[in-house]
């Protein structure tokens, strides 16, 4: 599957749009708004609650809206509140007495949300439909089906194995012991995870897979659950026990989005500048965790102070051999720090994202080649060769993180135009303004 097969959600403007060239190292400070990824599971959480929550400085994004919405549809109560964020209102969720059902869900391009509210649906009274936007329409979801048949569920997908479907909701689902190929994506397991408490009999996942993507993702998901009373065994590595139990309620604040900050801190090493993230967590289960460590081996000089991270570029970017697997939603920005190294890099681990928004390796291929740049698709990877660029059109391929990878490369390269930076609503709205914010922010040379 090609990059290009897929329609966009987000109209590109007629002029695209210019990713503004650095004038010289940039100096600033860049808050960025809280974890996607934690929100959405810290909603559905408080959707299953014994009582109501609020969570404090979540994400407003697109993403985050079909969470809510998916919720809201399933009889769930959320409301904004005023909050401390700079970001939006916090929200007060209050879960229902049961799950509504005859509805539908609309998952737009969220791969959260297809494969979180699946399990939730079969907990509901009667039907509900789950769809997504056309371009999401591929994203993988029949091992989840599979997954949910073999606990109770029943589910009309007209022989598919994809998306739209139908969820027959009878009020609850079995549980039990079930085995799943998480190869394509570890949202199948986290969203298996999530729903547990609430089957008859809890659930014991068993991975069968030669590989796990994305693992700080799944023991995010444990935490979570943990810090609303619900305790996960896990009796061997990709093994997984919940009981059956009711999570908390609970109020629960976000974390910023540490994946979302790895394009402004990726800026330092471009620049040879100095970024700051506030309110960068002493430890998290994101995978935007690792960003210190994997900078650091590209030349950066990282440091923390109150709280914050600083990231400051060197000289050189080094040319790395990297393995993604825990992490790949990185890729995008590695990648194009990768095509401004002084040797070759080497991504892999990653043979999974093309599944994703996009088909990424394809689509950052594609991108560098169309600048001249030198970059080959792998079975389970990349491989970029650094050579001279040229202005021109970055598309974005209905895909944020491929968006903001654009950005990226148009700080070093004049004439780069992303042809939808609208794409990167999906996850941080505000991300064209913060980009002209650090710009601006930089003294001219």
């Amino acid at each position: 599957m090609t990059a290009t097969g897929y329609s966009l959600p987000h109209p590109a403007s007629d002029s695209g749009w210019p990713a503004r060239p650095a004038t010289g190292p940039v100096q600033a400070t860049v808050s960025v708004p809280g974890s996607k990824s934690l929100t959405n599971r810290k909603l559905v959480l408080a959707a299953l609650a014994d009582g109501p929550s609020v969570l404090s400085s979540p994400l407003h994004s697109d993403d985050s809206a079909r969470m809510i919405g998916a919720l809201r549809a399933l009889g769930v109560e959320i409301e904004e509140v005023a909050g401390t964020g700079r970001f939006g209102p916090d929200l007060h969720v209050v879960p229902p007495t049961s799950f509504r059902g005859d509805t539908v869900v609309d998952c737009g391009q969220a791969g959260t949300v297809m494969r979180f509210i699946a399990p939730l649906a079969g907990l509901a009274h009667g039907d509900v439909t789950i769809t997504a936007h056309d371009s999401a329409l591929h994203r993988p979801m029949g091992e989840m089906i599979k997954a949910l048949r073999e606990i109770g569920a029943d589910i009309d997908d007209g022989g598919t194995w994809s998306l739209p479907f139908t969820v027959r909701g009878r009020g609850h689902i079995r549980g039990g012991e079930v085995t799943i190929d998480a190869s394509g994506s570890s949202q199948f397991v986290s969203g298996l995870l999530l729903a547990a408490p609430r089957f008859d009999v809890g659930l014991h996942v068993i991975h069968s897979g030669e590989r796990l993507p994305s693992l700080p993702h799944i023991d995010m998901t444990i935490e979570t659950l943990g810090r609303r009373g619900i305790q996960v065994e896990r009796p061997a590595p990709n093994e997984w026990l919940v009981p059956a139990g009711i999570p908390r309620g609970r109020d629960a604040a976000i974390e910023p989005d540490l994946s979302n900050a790895a394009p402004f801190l990726a800026a330092a090493l471009l620049t040879q500048g100095s970024v700051t993230i506030p309110a960068w967590p002493a430890s998290s289960t994101q995978p935007g965790a690792l960003l210190p460590e994997i900078l650091s081996l590209l030349g950066a000089k990282v440091s923390r102070r109150g709280g914050a991270l600083t990231v400051v570029g060197g000289p050189r970017i080094a040319g790395v051999d990297l393995d993604l697997t825990a992490a790949s939603e990185l890729t995008p920005t590695l990648f194009a720090l990768a095509a401004f190294a002084d040797a070759p890099t080497t991504l892999h681990g990653i043979g999974h994202i093309r599944g994703h928004e996009t088909n990424r390796i394809d689509a950052l291929v594609t991108n560098l080649r169309a600048l001249g740049g030198d970059a080959e698709e792998l079975p389970d990877g990349i491989r970029i060769n650094p050579r001279p660029l040229r202005g021109g059109v970055w598309r974005a391929f209905h895909d944020h993180r491929i968006a903001t990878a654009g950005a990226l490369v148009g700080l070093r390269v004049p004439g780069v135009e992303v042809d939808d930076i609208g794409t990167t609503a999906k996850t941080m709205p505000e991300f064209p303004a913060l980009w002209h914010d650090m710009l601006d922010a930089t003294p001219a040379e």
